[in-house]
């Protein structure tokens, strides 16, 4: 159980799967997110065909097109919910992880979603992109983007992306110095995540 507990996450107040992910029908083969720190921008090219539910979620979440939960109020929301989120755990040789609008590990949009491993992806090179969960189907905002190969973590996160330009900034935010508990002592903020059909 190693995967959980080292990049599980815990939502406060959760519903069933029922509406968790974004309709996937309407996405192109294409899309690339952009991910703009504090510390530089990260590009990601996301796998529609691999994990279209998955990826519509996100692109919705980052777009501010799905409804979510704002877990500090209960009152549901329409705007993008990464926008001044944190990376609130960083690993060096492992992963860094954000997307929770609490910025502290166990927060997320309100809903959970199915996994999605049918594409037969395995964390075999750094810089995949992939769902934090608390256990199988228990994907809602989370994410992590890996700085090694935890061929352990195949067939229990969903991967839906990989980094193709800039991954020295993954390897920046990872390297931060931490607490006890993996949380970076210097913010990584997360200012906005920019969806694109045509590679930046």
């Amino acid at each position: 159980m190693a995967s959980l507990a080292l990049v599980g996450c815990k939502e406060e107040s959760a519903s069933s799967t029922a509406g968790g992910a974004a309709d996937s029908e309407s996405l192109p083969d294409e899309l690339y997110a952009t991910i703009k720190t504090n510390h530089g921008d990260i590009v990601i090219k996301l796998f529609p065909k691999d994990a279209p539910k998955t990826v519509a979620n996100f692109v919705g979440l980052a777009r501010g097109t799905k409804e979510w939960k704002d877990p500090r109020t209960g009152q549901l929301q329409k705007k993008p919910l990464y926008n001044g989120t944190l990376f609130h755990r960083v690993i060096p040789n492992f992963m860094i992880q954000g997307g929770d609008p609490l910025g502290m590990g166990y927060g997320g949009p309100g809903y959970k979603f199915e996994d999605e491993f049918q594409s037969g992806r395995k964390f075999d090179k750094v810089g995949l992109v992939a769902m934090a969960n608390s256990g199988p189907n228990t994907n809602g905002s989370q994410f992590f983007i890996t700085t090694s190969t935890p061929a352990w973590l195949n067939g229990k996160h969903t991967i839906f992306g990989e980094v193709i330009s800039g991954y020295d900034v993954v390897e920046k935010i990872s390297k931060l110095p931490r607490d006890a508990r993996d949380r970076p002592l210097e913010p990584a903020v997360m200012n906005e995540i920019v969806i694109s059909e045509k590679k930046p």
